[in-house]
């Protein structure tokens, strides 16, 4: 026996045996918990709510773009930016030099012709009479009759004529339509503007800074979601630290595609008493589209986690299937299917459960096993410390 274990052979695998006896026990007795193998959150329970977000401009309620009807050089400016205007008040007056011309041309055209009818009825009463006592024949009475009226035609064509020059000379003068704030001034004094193609835009008049709207593009999956007189809130980069509220006006039904993307501008209307959310500012608008209260809570990771191919689920506890109602309205919600895991035996076990709304960080769930307290899991340890450990920053050797 003692020949035997000096051999080489046997020693060799006496150490083979210790060895693997030794990493038998080092994994019986020094593998860690299931508590430390993965990262376990609570099922909670709390109110709840889902909203929709998109980027939007605000603008005025009522923005007025104020032109001319009639070309010319600006004269005179009355008023320019941030200048408050009544109705009716002058805002800038153009050179009327040939509008006045003009004007007096077509008075001289209705003396003309005021001095042609005049002649015209004098010569058909004296073809009158002349065809009264047969000296003239009736063709050329009638004549006369024909050239007297083409003479009052005349004169009315000339009176029209003085009438619409007289409008053109009181549109070199620009008033405002309403009252509100001057937000735009397009031309100095000394530019010519032409209106002979379409009309050019002078100013920018808002009506009431005090009542202002969101014009903001939401996707064609949210839309569904909201409703005329739903609370919006938002945010702009002008006060970041401050949040803001309206309320939805109007869902418009053209949609606007861009790149194959189909979105809808949804109207909000906002107050500002204060006067400081100017037009063109950016606001990040979020609806809230649906609301939960004590509703039962599970973090969004543990919907995400799936165990690693070594730790496979024993068994899928199935959801109850009831769909839960509105409170509301007294109808079935939209519900999704998912899975959670729950450690039973040190092993994940996949549990199935009825999903409601989201905020993107926690899911209601309305169906299934689970309950306030329960253990979830939401991750794994060993693969969150690997990426911890090496997202550390290296020290550099000297």
């Amino acid at each position: 026996m003692k020949k035997l274990l000096r051999s080489p052979i046997a020693l060799l695998l006496l150490a083979a045996a210790m060895s693997g006896a030794g990493v038998v026990a080092y994994r019986q007795f020094a593998a860690p918990a299931p508590e430390q193998r993965y990262r376990l959150e609570s099922v909670t329970q709390g109110d709840l709510s889902q909203t929709v977000s998109a980027n939007g401009t605000i603008n005025p309620v009522s923005l007025i773009s104020v032109g001319t009807q009639v070309s010319g050089t600006v004269k005179k400016l009355y008023v320019d930016f941030n200048s408050k205007v009544e109705k009716g008040q002058m805002l800038l007056e153009l050179d009327d030099a040939l509008l006045a011309a003009q004007q007096k041309q077509s008075h001289a055209s209705v003396l003309s012709a005021a001095a042609s009818l005049e002649l015209a009825g004098a010569n058909e009463a004296r073809m009158r009479n002349l065809y009264a006592q047969e000296y003239v024949s009736r063709q050329e009475f009638e004549t006369a009759m024909q050239a007297k009226k083409a003479a009052e035609a005349q004169l009315q064509l000339a009176r029209a004529a003085v009438e619409k020059d007289r409008a053109n000379l009181n549109y070199s003068v620009i008033r405002s339509p309403v009252s509100g704030v001057v937000v735009d001034r397009a031309v100095d004094v000394g530019q010519t503007v032409a209106a002979s193609l379409q009309t050019p835009t002078l100013f920018k008049i808002a009506q009431d800074l005090a009542k202002m709207q969101i014009d903001a593009n939401f996707a064609e999956a949210d839309i569904g979601n909201i409703r005329v007189g739903q609370t919006a809130r938002f945010t702009v980069d002008a006060f970041p630290s401050r949040s803001f509220q309206g309320t939805v006006r109007q869902i418009r039904l053209n949609p606007t595609i861009q790149q194959n993307v189909v979105t809808y501008n949804v109207v909000v209307d906002v107050d500002n008493p204060e006067q400081i959310l100017m037009p063109g500012m950016t606001a990040y608008v979020s609806i809230a589209v649906a609301e939960r209260k004590d509703a039962l809570l599970v973090p969004n990771a543990a919907l995400r986690f799936k165990p690693s191919n070594g730790d496979q689920p024993k068994k899928d506890a199935a959801s109850n299937g009831a769909k839960p109602k509105d409170e509301k309205s007294g109808k079935p919600r939209d519900t999704f299917s998912g899975k959670v895991y729950v450690l039973k035996d040190g092993e994940p076990v996949a549990v199935g459960v009825s999903l409601g709304i989201t905020d993107n960080r926690s899911t209601e769930i309305v169906g299934g096993e689970l309950k306030a307290g329960d253990q979830i899991v939401v991750g794994d340890a060993q693969a969150a410390n690997g990426a911890s450990s090496s997202a550390a920053p290296r020290m550099r050797m000297f």
